[in-house]
């Protein structure tokens, strides 16, 4: 039995059927020939999801990703080091000194898994060369161009592990643009600031803004849109990986009055952040329509759950596996 066909003949209810649900309009949007944007919060690259992400890029159900710096880079580490994490089966009952043990090993955990250090300083070696490029010719790029840089080149392509997993190098091979909104606060961020701060670099300008970022993605909205495609919207968690991408639609609505702009046409996020504590990742869908982002005719699903249980089931669905 397929999955497709277990999740067809098992899900009837509640959240099962939101999933299942969701995977089939996800389907009928594509196969009407229109566009999706993902977006990645939480520890998802490290969580191993690019082992069907990657796939799904590279099968056409994806045009775009939304990033956070973590998912962004961990995706890179897990590439060029994941045979050397550890995994650590009984987390929750970690003393301060076992995680300070950790950190004498040059070992950073997240939650279940370790991320050697060393591989992050590797990867900092071959990203300080391009970011003193960019800084040198004045020409800026987005964290995604700098590490992909960094992980298609033919050395660096000699040491990497399990690429069939790696979702940043499906993107790169199909031309899918990956933004990373908020992009300091992650390890190869701060690595850059460091770099300025000791002089390496001239000034901050090496790596495109947010705003830099968010100005390509209405552009490349609007070239999605420009006939009569639509673009859906696949929100994996919540925070600013989402809430930077889905705002797209109302900045050409309101701030550049191009009120001919479609909304998004798709919507589904898989989340556990409760919706009675004010926090905008647990607003339900229809939040969204007050803001202009969906409309009163969107598809719109909440799945109230572990992205690391559901996003694979739907992505598996598409797939066929």
């Amino acid at each position: 039995m397929t999955i497709r066909d277990f999740v067809d003949n098992n899900f009837f209810n509640f959240n099962s059927r939101e999933l299942r649900d969701a995977a089939r309009q996800w389907e009928a949007h594509k196969l009407a020939g229109n566009r999706m944007m993902v977006t990645l919060a939480g520890a998802m690259s490290t969580a191993r999801l690019g082992r069907l992400l990657a796939r799904l890029i590279r099968a056409g159900f994806v045009d775009a990703v939304s990033c956070t710096g973590a998912n962004l880079e961990e995706d890179a580490f897990n590439l060029l080091a994941g045979e050397e994490y550890e995994n650590i089966p009984d987390w929750r009952s970690l003393s301060a000194t076992d995680e300070a043990a950790l950190l004498a090993r040059g070992m950073n955990r997240v939650t279940d898994t370790c991320i050697p250090e060393t591989v992050m300083r590797h990867v900092e070696a071959q990203l300080l060369a391009g970011w003193k490029a960019s800084d040198e010719s004045g020409s800026p790029k987005m964290p995604s161009e700098h590490l992909i840089s960094v992980i298609t080149d033919d050395e660096v392509r000699s040491h990497h592990q399990r690429p069939e997993e790696s979702w940043l190098l499906a993107a790169a091979e199909c031309g899918v643009p990956v933004y990373t909104p908020g992009w300091e606060d992650s390890t190869t961020g701060n690595m850059f600031t460091a770099a300025v701060f000791r002089g390496e670099l001239s000034g901050h300008h090496a790596v495109s803004s947010g705003t830099a970022q968010f100005e390509h993605l209405l552009r490349w909205y609007q070239r999605q849109t420009a006939g009569d495609q639509t673009v859906g919207f696949f929100q994996i968690g919540g925070g600013i990986a989402g809430d930077f991408a889905i705002c797209a639609v109302p900045t050409l609505v309101q701030d550049l009055l191009k009120t001919d702009t479609p909304l998004w046409s798709y919507f589904c996020q898989i989340s556990d952040a409760p919706t009675s504590y004010g926090g905008y990742s647990g607003a339900v869908p229809n939040e969204k329509i007050t803001w202009g982002k969906l409309g009163v005719d969107t598809p719109r699903f909440l799945i109230e759950s572990d992205a690391t249980i559901v996003a694979p089931l739907i992505f598996s669905y598409l797939l066929g596996d």
